[in-house]
């Protein structure tokens, strides 16, 4: 009797190593520690936002539509609770990437109306803020990227057989990953110019 249940756990333990199931089990974790960096780059670049808009409004304080604009977006942002769960729920993920890319474009809009103020240009507090706004623009650019393909190999992995048939008797399902239609322009940072304007 000993003999069969030591069979039977060897041909057990052959059969998960082939069949996929530490494959999906690797690729999960991937996922899980990409999407953790995404989240800690998109709080970095939240925490930038109070600093940033009181720094334009000591310069700009007629702007007060846009950086209203920045202050609710950036609230949106904090008001989401994000956990890992939300890589199972597509809803949860789509409502994540909205508020982000909402904050996206809040802060193109309120770089934009800052080169109408050569003075908030020079001044170095907003300059620090806009090189670490683009440097955490870039590092968010990144971790999406990566976040992206760890996704993507898993979701291969799970619809390819024959480890589909582990991921459905274990109850591993697609994860979501970002689509939006205009990736490019959010993978990509806010041009970021140190230039003063020219005298007149």
């Amino acid at each position: 009797m000993r003999r069969l249940f030591t069979v039977l756990a060897i041909l057990s333990t052959l059969s998960l190593t082939n069949c996929g199931y530490n494959v999906i089990q690797s690729q999960d974790e991937q996922i899980k520690s990409g999407w953790s960096e995404v989240v800690n780059q998109y709080q970095r670049r939240a925490d930038l936002v109070p600093n940033l808009v009181n720094s334009v409004k000591g310069f700009a304080q007629q702007e007060k539509d846009v950086l209203l604009g920045v202050t609710e977006a950036r609230a949106k942002v904090g008001s989401l609770t994000v956990t890992p769960e939300v890589l199972n729920d597509p809803a949860a993920f789509q409502k994540f990437q909205a508020a982000q890319s909402e904050l996206t474009s809040a802060l193109s809009r309120l770089l934009v109306v800052t080169e109408n103020y050569p003075q908030l240009k020079s001044d170095a507090l907003f300059r620090d803020l806009q090189a670490q706004l683009e440097g955490t623009e870039n590092r968010i650019a990144v971790a999406r990227n990566r976040y992206i393909k760890a996704v993507q190999d898993y979701n291969v992995t799970v619809r390819s057989f024959p480890s589909n048939m582990t991921a459905m008797l274990f109850g591993y399902k697609e994860k979501p990953n970002f689509t939006v239609d205009n990736e490019k322009a959010i993978s990509t940072a806010p041009k970021v110019d140190f230039t003063p304007a020219p005298k007149q």
